[in-house]
């Protein structure tokens, strides 16, 4: 069937534009255009980008008001039909635009803009042909008589290009923009727009013999004396018998790009310029592994997946295992299954857990079948790991959060390690939870999804004991053993209270003082863990009691001791750190807290010769980083890893026997309902670096609330009792899993006009609410209800000069809430009209910040 429109979704961010338009596909494009396709489209007075949605025969639409298809961008479609209908879903799961949802799905280098491109008009050629007709000279000179010297030189030089960018013409004649613009203006140069990706294909110039056998032979005895080189160029490709690149000849035979050349002008070469695919991991070996012998608790997961890899059934597996209890061989076996089978299988890490040693053991089992793509790659590197992908040169794509539309067409498993992190939910449109991502993606091809934890979100967690949700109700399976038969570490709690009181004000325990110190004696490793980066949370003057705040944010300062100076981690504001008060001029200036960069301070002053390696985002920034210092403290070139969430999950060193939780407690303060539940998470994750190997782990947890429940289970290992008590308090404050939230921030510059905005929202919500049934008590479990709380000011009631203020929506049951609030934003900031005004909606949110 040949189709003749397209309906388009266009990359022009605003609610007007947030459907399909219809265009007309010209005849010379009609074999090539699919759903999926990338094209540049007129509309309005440019060009821009936009994604094919759906193919039709016919429009509603008048087709003399339709406009067609100005350029096709892609041979291949970047996006299966699949992943579209995905977006579709998420943009009305997530209450987002569907271009936001369809760019997301996209590497950065394929985020096209609109260039625009000057060429020599043919008004201005057929302008020619009438003066040469009556002067009786040639069309150039006929035209070059028209213009001035300045204009002349223009147009001989976009005739000679054939076509340039404006951009590029008006940097090259930054002084003659009035002459650029008359020629314009008179038709004699033309615009026209382009899409242009930020990057290009990577490509090498590559060289080839054009001759063989007696040819060569014949070709060989021709060189004189003189060319004795391009005879030695010669020899040395027939011999070779491949492809080289030129720089390869070039250094091995210490000759000029010049020989070579002449070879090719002789016809004896072929000189061409060939694609590469840019590898992260060039040079790079991996050291082959085969799969290990399976473990009773490892074979019955094993068993319950492969049921399910092998029926080509859709299946969500909930795989509890403790810390070291082999869930990344389970992972690994899976994939070979899949793998087996034709199939491609996704692997999503936490991007702090996407170290070098998890990528060593996928590739070290699968060699060049993975593609890795995470943020500390180049753009080039992501968009041809994800090129592989598109290309099925591979067939496991390991990466992050972003990972879940890798464009595999026959998608077999699914596998997210980690699955209660909270990075798996991005906090910038589309608020997507890859978890959920990856559920839909499964359903639509009948495959497997492994979520993988020591310790399960409770969403999770409860869906899998009572399920509950229909959707969402995967099977629990279990492994509480390590295979190594390591056993889990012992725990102490210290009470830094007792450890004040006593004297001692240092920010280590007796304890944790006396480990440190025997590890130090023994040669093994210490890993210290302090979620909080910088030297000091917050500079305070002792005689009026100044404390150092951002100027556009409500939030106070850390102080980085490094750079001296004082920082804000929301807005990025810096300042050189005061030597005396700025308010009252005192020299009482004390900086208190702790940061990562403090403690290692202090780990100098107490261990003079300690090598601590610190691994936090002020130390990883640089490319290859993470890969240099944990390769470092892997060598037992360093006796402590110090550091924040980064050496917490993921790593598995045979020496580290003490881990050291500086500040358990620091995370329980936040006004979040997650916090004991975030809490306890961490610090299992932590303790369970610790004695992975032969030799038996230690951990000491530092705190100023022992007695919490949080820490009390963590320390006994224990996530049954604690998930039994953390379920009592969600479910008498009616929160996640016995309720379902949609957090609504609302920001403006001027703090009285948002408040009356944001009581106006709440107001209007609850009265299309009660209209409706929905608005009610959330007591009655049995119940669909819902409820909304707020305005009040946001915890952080002010970034970046904008005021912030927010209302929880808490509903159960089938309600489509979601398409409540979305409608009810649209209606204000419709009705407003005020641009200052920013409504986000975050569905099931996971920060509350």
């Amino acid at each position: 069937m040949t189709y003749t429109v397209a309906k388009v979704i266009v990359d022009v961010p605003s609610r007007e534009t947030d459907r399909p338009f219809d265009y007309l596909i010209p005849e010379s494009m009609s074999h090539w255009i699919e759903v999926g396709s990338r094209v540049g489209v007129p509309f309005g007075r440019r060009t821009v980008q936009g994604f094919v949605v759906s193919l039709h025969t016919e429009s509603e639409m008048d087709p003399k008001r339709m406009k067609a298809i100005q350029e096709l961008l892609d041979l291949t479609p970047p996006l299966p039909q699949d992943l579209v209908e995905l977006a579709y879903w998420m943009s009305g799961k997530y209450a987002c635009s569907k271009i936001a949802v369809l760019q997301a799905m996209i590497p950065t280098a394929l985020k096209g803009r609109a260039e625009v491109m000057v060429s020599v008009a043919e008004t201005a050629a057929s302008e020619a042909e009438t003066v040469k007709a009556e002067s009786g000279v040639n069309a150039n000179q006929a035209l070059l008589s028209l213009l001035s010297g300045e204009e002349r030189e223009i147009m001989d030089y976009v005739a000679s290009a054939g076509q340039t960018t404006l951009e590029h013409l008006s940097k090259r004649y930054p002084e003659r923009a009035a002459e650029i613009k008359g020629l314009i203006g008179r038709g004699l140069l033309t615009e026209s727009q382009m899409i242009k990706d930020k990057i290009r294909k990577k490509t090498v110039k590559t060289v080839t013999a054009a001759v063989t056998g007696e040819a060569s032979v014949a070709a060989l005895a021709s060189f004189s004396t003189q060319a004795r080189r391009q005879k030695e160029v010669l020899q040395f490709l027939v011999e070779a018998g491949i492809t080289l690149s030129l720089q390869e000849v070039l250094s091995e035979l210490r000759v000029t790009a010049g020989t070579v050349n002449k070879l090719a002008e002789k016809g004896y070469v072929v000189i061409e310029d060939r694609e590469v695919f840019r590898d992260p991991y060039a040079g790079r070996r991996f050291k082959g592994t085969e799969a290990l012998e399976r473990t009773p608790e490892q074979e019955q997961v094993y068993h319950k997946v492969s049921e399910a890899l092998d029926a080509r059934e859709y299946g969500v597996f909930l795989l509890h295992g403790v810390t070291g209890s082999g869930k990344t061989e389970v992972y690994l076996q899976t994939i070979e299954r899949c793998i087996a089978q034709d199939r491609q299988a996704i692997v999503l890490v936490p991007e702090i857990s996407l170290t070098p040693q998890m990528v060593e053991r996928f590739k070290g089992r699968f060699g060049g079948k993975v593609a890795v793509m995470h943020s500390r790659l180049s753009t080039g590197e992501r968009y041809d790991e994800w090129r592989k992908i598109r290309e099925g040169r591979v067939q496991v794509a390991i990466g992050a959060r972003s990972a879940i539309f890798a464009p595999f067409s026959e998608l077999g498993l699914i596998v997210i390690d980690e699955e209660h992190e909270t990075s798996y939910k991005q906090e910038e449109t589309p608020k997507y939870h890859a978890r959920d991502v990856a559920v839909r993606r499964a359903r639509q091809h009948g495959a497997a999804v492994i979520l993988g934890s020591a310790t399960p979100s409770l969403e999770s967690y409860y869906a899998a004991r009572s399920q509950s949700d229909d959707l969402f109700a995967p099977l629990l399976l279990e492994m509480k053993q390590r295979p190594s038969g390591s056993r889990l570490p012992e725990v102490r709690v210290v009470d830094m209270r007792e450890e004040l009181k006593d004297g001692n004000r240092s920010m280590f325990s007796r304890a944790l003082h006396a480990g440190i110190a025997s590890r130090l004696e023994k040669g093994e490793q210490t890993v210290l863990f302090l979620n909080r980066r910088g030297h000091s949370t917050f500079v305070m003057c002792r005689t009026c009691g100044y404390v150092a705040g951002c100027p556009e944010c409500d939030i106070s300062l850390t102080y980085h001791q490094k750079s001296n100076n004082l920082r804000c981690h929301y807005c990025g504001y810096a300042a050189p750190a005061p030597a005396v008060c700025p308010e009252c001029g005192s020299e009482h200036i004390r900086y208190f807290g702790t940061g990562t960069q403090r403690v290692e301070a202090e780990l100098a002053k107490l261990f003079p010769g300690i090598r601590v390696i610190r691994m936090d985002v002020d130390t990883t920034t640089e490319k290859g980083s993470h890969e240099r210092l944990l390769q470092t403290f892997r060598e037992k070139k360093g006796d402590v890893l110090l550091g924040t969430q980064m050496v917490a999950k993921g790593l598995d060193f045979p020496d580290v026997t003490l881990v050291g939780v500086i500040a358990a407690d620091t995370a329980l303060n936040f006004p979040d309902f997650r916090s004991a539940e975030k809490t306890f998470q961490l610090l299992t994750q932590v303790a369970g670096r610790a004695g992975r190997h032969q030799l038996p782990g230690e951990v000491f947890i530092q705190t100023y609330m022992p007695e919490h429940y949080s820490i009390v289970h963590a320390s006994g290992h224990d996530y049954a009792s604690y998930v039994r008590e953390e379920l009592k308090h969600r479910r008498t404050l009616h929160y996640p899993p016995y309720s379902r939230l949609i957090l609504v921030t609302m920001s403006h510059e001027k703090l009285p006009l948002l408040l009356r905005m944001a009581e106006n929202f709440a107001g209007d919500l609850r009265l299309k609410a009660q209209r409706l049934g929905w608005f009610g008590s959330l007591d009655r479990l049995s119940a669909e209800a819902l409820d909304i709380l707020g305005p009040v000011a946001s915890p952080i009631p002010r970034i970046k000069n904008r005021y912030r203020f927010q209302c929880m929506v808490k509903y159960r049951g089938d309600l489509d809430a979601v398409a409540l609030v979305k409608e009810m934003a649209e209606a204000m900031l419709g009705q407003l009209k005020d641009a200052s005004l920013q409504i986000s909606i975050d569905v099931d949110p996971q920060m509350l910040m």
